[in-house]
């Protein structure tokens, strides 16, 4: 999890979350420091309403992110 947290850009993460369900959501920000999970929340909070087809993109290019880690066997 924690190699996903690094390859995935920030924003394009929030995004992905975003959309997420709440217990995806506690799953990655148990995975964060306290304070990077505090940061990536509020980041959330300020992005206000988000087209679906725009976290469907991020989810999937997350998703992307990962196949291509455990395809390296760094996942």
């Amino acid at each position: 999890m924690q190699t996903l947290l690094r390859a995935v850009d920030k924003d394009q993460l929030a995004l992905a979350l975003k959309g997420a369900s709440d217990a995806l959501r506690e799953l990655f920000f148990s995975n964060m420091s306290e304070r990077a999970a505090k940061i990536m929340r509020e980041d959330m909070e300020t992005m206000g309403p988000v087209r679906l087809r725009d976290v469907d993109q991020a989810q999937m290019a997350v998703v992307q992110i990962a196949k291509d880690l455990a395809a390296k066997g760094e996942i």
